[in-house]
């Protein structure tokens, strides 16, 4: 029998490749939570941090918490989740880093807000008002030939906002970016952090789901 004959020939089997965390190749995303001392620089060591890791960020929210002197960042990324958890414990040895989490995909409140300023001429005004009680939004400003709106809601909330108005000529928007807090009576005690002093920089980021009561 020839040796060329694929009957006789032995089959060749493909082993699959293996996941291997860190390569990347998995990306998910993530919203992490940083509290930090309110002090110059903080914000720029951090996200040069980010930066650093080869992680985008896709948005940045920065804000007072209900301690003037310690501000809450809220980092939105995609990333391989080893890189992730990696990255957030580099982020412990920064100084005025006080606490790092990754929040869970569920038991989360998202939201965001965006002002949208949008073309209206006098024909499709009406139009665009329908839209915005659809999407329970509200009207900031009237022109003669444009309205600003304001809307706040899931990513995903705004996303679809933003799309339909696309059609009627958005001439400019901005948006703040996801702010998150997990649900029920489980929270961050910033006194007992301070108390403490900094965490390690080996402690975990994920914070476990939350549960209903």
């Amino acid at each position: 029998m020839a040796m060329n004959d694929p009957i006789s020939a032995p089959a060749k089997h493909t082993a699959k490749a293996r996941y291997v965390p860190g390569t990347g190749r998995a990306q998910h995303r993530h919203v992490l939570v940083v509290l930090v001392n309110n002090q110059p620089g903080v914000l720029n060591r951090v996200s040069s941090m980010v930066r650093s890791r080869n992680f985008n960020i896709e948005s940045l929210a920065v804000g007072h918490t209900e301690r003037p002197d310690i501000s809450r960042m809220t980092i939105t990324l995609r990333g391989d989740d080893f890189a992730v958890e990696q990255m957030g414990k580099q982020l412990y040895r920064l100084i005025d880093v006080l606490k790092v989490q990754d929040l869970p995909e569920s038991g989360v409140v998202e939201h965001e807000l965006a002002l949208v300023k949008v073309r209206a001429t006098e024909s499709k005004r009406s139009e665009i008002l329908r839209i915005i009680e659809l999407y329970k939004g509200r009207v900031l400003d009237v022109g003669p030939e444009t309205v600003i709106i304001e809307h706040s809601g899931t990513e995903q909330e705004v996303d679809s906002l933003v799309a339909l108005l696309g059609g009627f000529g958005i001439k400019e928007m901005v948006r703040t970016g996801t702010i998150a807090l997990g649900r029920g009576s489980g929270a961050i005690d910033l006194d007992a952090i301070l108390r403490a002093g900094p965490e390690p920089a080996d402690v975990p980021t994920r914070a476990p789901a939350a549960t209903t009561e």
